[in-house]
């Protein structure tokens, strides 16, 4: 743990629980779901479910239903702002969100239209149909979205139908919207949030940069361009906008930025996390050798295909993964250390599991420590 004397030492403990710290893991400023989501900037929420508990995880209190009341109060935003990637956002963040961040991911994927045989025609096309469809606030499923592009002669076979709808909303014409029972519906997005405002380019780079190292700091220029999907050069200029409200420590020719506002952390009992695959923890970061040792990093992204296992942590550092079944009357939950867990440790976890529990209204129950 780090202590007074210890708090401007750099170390990989530090690092790790000033994240969590400032990531409001490990305490929280904040009472409302929306209120994480403006703080962090943005969060990856690609895994539906998953992102719901890395909002109720920063709110000691909140519920999965709570949490989807607030998506249906368009108090929390989901689409694509950044890095081709579905993530909660801000109402009053995302139109400059999308404006900042979306031509240069809108140009990334220009050889994957070629091949998926969509030109800019096709968009335009696709664009008029979810107008005239969806106006007047009449939220469509995935489902029905494709159904309106086929019958004008649109196929959205083999992806066509997803990088249609996700051009479409970096182009800031629709968004997720209601849910309707367990499927997600798409709106206009002027239409649920029409006062999403803009921000002139400079200023949008600044707030986004500020907002990132206040948030996910102590972090590096390189995380910042990998979370964000800016270039390292457009990073920078942010960064040099905002340097002055942050400080800087370097440690092994790194240089790490984060907000002024330091954690002192006393209490020696084990703090414990059970963080969903996706969680801001461990996708906020282009390194993440402070908080996970290199010999298991293949154990929390098995098979290289993008997909992040939920991660057990302890004290900072991610110590092993979790999953969780739904039976018929309890939640059970099944944890895999890397290393032998202390008793202390395990009474931690089953606090922390009982917190998901009551997040997802059901009892939970630990079943093993494999």
């Amino acid at each position: 743990m780090i202590k007074e004397s210890d708090k401007s030492v750099m170390t990989p403990e530090a690092i790790a629980q000033s994240r969590l710290y400032h990531q409001q893991i490990s305490r929280t400023q904040f009472k409302e779901p929306g209120q994480i989501v403006s703080w962090l900037g943005a969060l990856q929420a690609q895994d539906y479910a998953g992102a719901k508990w890395s909002i109720g995880l920063r709110l000691p209190d909140a519920t999965d239903a709570e949490i989807e009341q607030a998506i249906a109060n368009k108090t929390i935003i989901r689409t694509w702002p950044m890095r081709g990637t579905l993530h909660f956002v801000a109402p009053e963040d995302i139109r400059w969100l999308l404006e900042l961040l979306t031509p240069r991911i809108i140009a990334q994927t220009a050889g994957r239209y070629r091949q998926l045989e969509l030109d800019e025609a096709v968009f335009a096309r696709s664009k008029e149909l979810f107008v005239k469809a969806l106006q007047g606030g009449k939220p469509l499923t995935r489902d029905e979205m494709y159904q309106l592009l086929e019958r004008a002669d649109i196929s959205p076979a083999g992806q066509r139908g997803y990088h249609i709808l996700c051009r479409s909303a970096q182009d800031g014409l629709i968004c997720f919207g209601p849910p309707n029972g367990k499927q997600q519906t798409f709106t206009l997005l002027d239409e649920w949030v029409p006062q999403a405002k803009s921000l002139a380019r400079d200023e949008a780079l600044a707030e986004l940069t500020r907002r990132y190292f206040t948030s996910h700091g102590p972090a590096t220029l390189p995380d910042f361009g990998g979370w964000s999907g800016l270039t390292l050069t457009e990073a920078r200029a942010g960064l040099e906008m905002v340097k002055t409200q942050l400080c800087q420590e370097t440690v092994n020719g790194q240089t790490y930025w984060m907000s002024p506002d330091r954690p002192v952390i006393a209490d020696n009992s084990p703090t414990t996390y059970l963080l969903p695959g996706f969680d801001e923890y461990m996708l906020g970061y282009k390194d993440r050798s402070a908080v996970l040792e290199a010999i298991h990093a293949q154990k929390i992204t098995p098979g290289n295909n993008g997909m992040f296992s939920p991660t057990l942590v302890i004290d900072g550092r991610v110590a092993g993964t979790w999953k969780r079944t739904f039976k018929k009357d309890t939640v059970v939950m099944a944890i895999s250390p890397f290393n032998p867990l202390s008793e202390d440790q395990k009474q931690a976890i089953a606090v922390t599991a009982k917190r998901y529990g009551k997040f997802v209204g059901m009892p939970s129950t630990v079943v093993s420590y494999a």
